[in-house]
């Protein structure tokens, strides 16, 4: 077995969470390894649309998305199979990016100051006060510390016996761009019965469908052109859509056993970022950035008894926990609410009605699933 030095930190999965993280503690001189299983760039399932409150953080990482022609977006349209309307301009806004591009940009950065594998990862072990880490291949890597970032739901999450992974999750997510007509500024939401879909244009000019539904609600149908043609399309602004839109990629992809469970921040002396901390639904917009917004919670706290050269694992781990909760706990709970809403047609026209009434109410419900601009790195 192949066996490699020891690094300071060693961040498994090269998404969003993973690569900020790995670029922020690179740059302040930490010995950084990330092992990511695919190579740059490829596509994710994904809404691609980001809020404007990590772009202080960003440009201070020297990371520019609008420079790079990210698509800036101002308003927000929610819809029902009743063709009910909602339409509110987004109080921070936030901006259009594909994975495809944000993933590299933020790698080709990354890889400048951090060392990178592409390996799957099989175990991790920590004895010692150190880990381990053997990739399926039987690479072995050492490092004081670990950050997990490898996403919604993986082998990992087994290995290390997670509640949430225990638990069947109902949710299915599919992903395909578009050429079609679209509002560049907007941001659109469209309910269907048992799921959700969002539109918005990326670098591109296609635009990025992404969908969230219930394994229940899409079994009834044969594949997912049957399913889109006689169940997504009852909402109107969907079947239009649908109808009109030409597919850019050769075929969607797709994503199961999504668990919106709350997870823990820390599991075996693990740091969770990102979405293996925590997923919000994707209705409330706001994944990318909270992804982005972990990988800083945890970059600053380490590097804050780091430059002590003395860093007391014990302490970093309340820190960690403490701040994630306070960031972004209260978020999870209102996006599972939002979403327990929104899927009864009852409570949901009942709640459009009220929003249309009180519109300033909508905003509202944005703030609360939204944070405000972060400071700089």
């Amino acid at each position: 077995m192949a066996i490699s030095r020891i690094y300071d930190v060693v961040i498994i999965g090269g998404g969003l969470a993973g690569l900020t993280c790995a670029l922020h503690l690179s740059r302040k001189g930490v010995d950084v390894l990330l092992i990511e299983k695919n190579t740059y760039p490829h596509h994710k399932v994904c809404g691609e649309y980001v809020s404007n409150e990590v772009l202080p953080y960003l440009k201070s990482l020297d990371i520019h998305p609008l420079t790079e022609g990210a698509v800036p977006i101002s308003s927000l349209e929610i819809t029902n199979p009743n063709n009910k309307k909602l339409h509110t301009e987004l109080p921070l806004g936030g901006f259009g990016l594909s994975r495809y591009y944000f993933d590299n940009l933020l790698f080709e950065k990354m890889k400048e100051t951090s060392d990178v594998v592409f390996k799957t990862v099989d175990t991790i072990l920590f004895q010692k006060d150190f880990f381990s880490i053997t990739t399926q291949d039987n690479t072995n890597f050492r490092a004081k510390f670990v950050v997990g970032a490898h996403g919604k739901r993986s082998n990992i999450d087994r290995k290390l016996k997670r509640n949430f992974i225990k638990q069947k999750s109902s949710w299915l997510a599919v992903k395909a761009h578009y050429k079609y007509d679209f509002p560049a500024d907007t941001v659109a939401l469209h309910t269907f019965k048992g799921g959700y879909c969002g539109l918005s244009k990326t670098e591109t000019g296609g635009v990025n469908a992404c969908y969230l539904t219930t394994y229940n609600s899409f079994k009834k149908f044969k594949g997912i052109e049957d399913f889109q043609k006689n169940n997504m399309s009852e909402n109107p602004n969907l079947n239009q859509f649908f109808s009109e839109a030409i597919p850019i990629f050769d075929s969607p992809l797709t994503i199961g056993q999504i668990s919106f469970q709350p997870k823990k921040p820390i599991e075996n002396h693990i740091f969770m970022i990102g979405d293996s901390a925590g997923l919000i639904h994707p209705l409330c917009g706001n994944g990318m950035a909270m992804a982005i917004h972990s990988a800083k919670l945890f970059s600053e706290l380490f590097l804050k008894q780091y430059k002590n050269n003395k860093i007391d694992r014990n302490i970093l781990e309340k820190e960690y926990e403490n701040q994630w909760n306070y960031t972004f706990s209260k978020r999870l709970k209102t996006g599972r609410y939002i979403q327990k809403l929104l899927m009864n047609d009852t409570t949901a026209n009942i709640g459009f009605s009220l929003l249309n009434t009180f519109p300033s109410l909508l905003n509202t419900i944005i703030n609360k699933t939204h944070g405000t601009p972060i400071k700089n790195a």
